[in-house]
């Protein structure tokens, strides 16, 4: 006798809830266009933009967040040689290659951008 009553009720209730009218959905409206000047590589990709030839030698800038976090210069016929802005507060320094041991991993914590 309880079990039909239990039965009777359950089935009361989810007959109830499936009767139920779901809400009046509208669709989303379009996303904006993206600003001019963005690719399409993934934010934590860097950027390599290759400047054009400024006198005899090509400097390729890599850039990561807009902001430009290495150059790459090659002298015509010479050995290429890294600028590198380890800090992040402008002062360059010259690496010969970017393989040169150990280096002190350095991270983003928190950008108050």
């Amino acid at each position: 006798m309880v079990r039909r009553l239990l039965a009777v009720l359950l089935s009361g209730a989810c007959a109830a809830a499936l009767a139920q009218q779901p809400p009046r959905l509208e669709p989303l409206p379009p996303p904006p266009p993206a600003p001019p000047g963005l690719m399409d590589a993934p934010a934590d990709e860097p950027r390599v933009r290759i400047a054009p030839p400024a006198g005899e030698d090509r400097v390729e800038e890599i850039r990561q967040n807009g902001r430009v976090v290495m150059l790459k210069v090659t002298p015509p016929g010479g050995i290429p040689y890294y600028l590198v802005d380890t800090t992040g507060n402008g002062n360059w320094v010259r690496r010969d290659s970017l393989d040169d041991g150990v280096r002190v991993p350095m991270w983003t914590i928190w950008s108050f951008d």
